[in-house]
């Protein structure tokens, strides 16, 4: 296993980072991930050009230093090498006549399907690096992959039931039309680092079902775990449907999206980045677009709110995978008479929760992917001590290495950095407030739209916050924290937090356009379709039932 040394001692964390045979038999790695190859076309490419180095969020402790793992490497491709798999992809979908868009809905089920079948093989795997590359814990990481299973299973028996829905004929004032959706063409499909298998999956799948061919940039942190599938993607869909590459995003994807020739950009990552590749388009009103970007969900605990229930959800909701989750509780407003009373609580569970490596037992906050975030967090922990907050519950915000002890802020204004900015991280900000005014002027002038929960029991109240709130975010829950399951809800945003609707259903619509065949209701037609539908002779024109 080899290592790097980033700055740190071991004495700083105590025991929480283990020695090389402290890791379990189970999770732990026989040497690096050398990657060196990439899918492009229905083929396995060989790289031999410049390759990145990763590093796991999970150090070693050796002679008393930390020496942070290094995991493996993957391709750095360039320019040429993405507009070359990119071609792959177009030439693939072939303006709408190409194998894949036209094939029937049942064959593209079926391709999906096997690649379900061989991915379910590389769940270990999978799971392993999902642990080592983002230090998620074991749990989560198994939960990221079952629950992405569960989806393309789920968007499967969805797609089925979208093509029923289309598989009559309408006839209105004359006309008789078989109204269908259709692909749209190439997505480059781009994920985060926080979900790099689930939310690029929720996207890739509906977009692939559906007739389209893709293009897949994994995240900067994430992407080793890629490997075990590319083979799944190969042998399962035809050359240039499915195709993967590797490299800087603004070296890759900003070439590719300059090309013209993607029609949908699904990306999820920072609103900055979505505005300069959606800006590289040569032809903007051509491009869709699916984007989830920034969120700073708030948390209002009324007066009257049962605090039980509102702290537990609150921990959750801010600290679940370090708080690094767009769907996060991002900064917390209580009520002046119940702050104090809800704070001794709060704190008193989030210092209960566990520190320690992904694989460690009942684990509650794990080392951070982003080798820069506790710099950055101590910086916003700094600007609000500096401002009139304090850290208060007990060694918040120690940190040695990739590892942040999560840091409670309070009070929190609106003067500091950690009121505006999303933290992504383990800094829960809480602000204080006399009248249900000042959490919904938040709401309002903030520049997200994601979620927001509410903690109450008066209904009158309940109601009244809710009126407000529905048409500020996209989503209000109450009495618990807020999230993006079940995968059959809607899941969007509004400002600047998201554009387009993703659940197992909506997103064959996002990823799809209504089209019709249509003709005049006269004999000479009617022969004519009947003589393609009972022959078999369009995938389109059909009133095939699957079952």
């Amino acid at each position: 296993m080899s290592e790097t040394s980033p700055p740190g001692e071991a004495s700083m964390c105590g025991n929480l980072f283990p020695s090389a045979g402290g890791v379990p038999e189970r999770w732990a790695l026989s040497g690096p991930v050398i990657q060196r190859s990439y899918l492009s076309g229905g083929r396995m490419l060989p790289w031999d050009g410049p390759m990145r180095e990763v590093h796991s969020p999970v150090c070693l402790a050796e002679n008393g230093t930390i020496r942070q793992v290094k995991l493996g490497e993957y391709p750095l491709l360039g320019a040429p090498e993405a507009l070359s798999v990119l071609a792959e992809a177009f030439a693939a979908f072939g303006n709408g006549r190409g194998k894949w868009p036209t094939m029937p809905v049942a064959g593209r089920i079926r391709a999906v399907a096997d690649f379900l079948f061989a991915m379910r093989e590389q769940r270990e795997e999978v799971v392993k690096l999902l642990m080592w590359e983002i230090g998620k814990k074991q749990a989560d990481a198994e939960k990221e992959f079952d629950r992405t299973c569960l989806y393309i299973s789920d968007t499967l028996e969805a797609v089925k039931e979208l093509d029923r829905a289309g598989s009559r004929f309408s006839i209105s004032e004359g006309i008789l039309a078989q109204i269908r959706r259709a692909p749209l063409g190439v997505t480059l499909s781009m994920g985060p680092f926080n979900y790099p298998l689930n939310e690029t999956m929720t996207t890739l799948i509906p977009a692939l079902v559906m007739g389209n061919t893709a293009v897949v940039k994994p995240a900067k942190h994430g992407v080793l775990l890629w490997g075990p599938l590319l083979a799944a993607f190969r042998d399962c869909f035809p050359p240039g449907v499915a195709n993967v590459i590797y490299g800087k995003g603004s070296e890759i994807a900003s070439p590719i999206m300059g090309s013209g020739k993607v029609s949908v950009l699904a990306f999820i990552g920072t609103s900055r980045v979505a505005d300069a590749l959606r800006q590289r388009h040569p032809q903007p009103h051509r491009l869709r677009c699916v984007l989830g970007t920034e969120a700073k969900n708030p948390a209002i605990v009324l007066p009257d709110a049962d605090l039980s229930t509102a702290v537990s959800e609150c921990v959750s909701g801010a600290l679940s995978y370090n708080g690094q989750r767009c769907t996060a509780l991002k900064i917390i407003f209580v009520h002046e008479r119940v702050a104090q009373a809800f704070l001794s609580r709060f704190c008193e569970k989030v210092n209960a929760l566990v520190p320690g490596m992904p694989w460690t037992d009942g684990v509650g906050v794990t080392p951070l992917p982003e080798p820069d975030k506790p710099g950055y967090l101590e910086e916003l922990v700094k600007d609000a001590q500096e401002k009139g907050a304090s850290v208060v519950n007990p060694g918040g915000g120690r940190h040695t290495a990739t590892f942040f002890s999560p840091a409670v802020l309070y009070p929190v204004t609106e003067e500091m950095r950690a009121w505006h900015e999303e933290q992504f991280g383990p800094v829960v900000p809480v602000a204080v407030f006399r009248d249900l005014a000042e959490p919904l002027r938040y709401v309002e002038k903030s520049p997200y739209g994601q979620q927001v929960a509410i903690f109450g029991k008066d209904p009158d109240v309940v109601a009244k916050l809710i009126d407000g709130l529905v048409n500020q975010v996209c989503r209000v829950n109450v009495n618990s924290q807020c999230q993006r399951g079940p995968d059959t809800f809607p899941f969007t945003g509004r400002k600047d937090s998201a554009e387009g609707t993703l659940s197992v259903s909506d997103a064959l619509r996002v990823f799809s356009i209504r089209t019709l065949v249509a003709a005049k209701e006269n004999d000479f037609n009617k022969e004519i379709i009947n003589d393609i539908v009972r022959g078999r002779k369009s995938g389109f024109l059909s009133t095939d039932f699957i079952l």
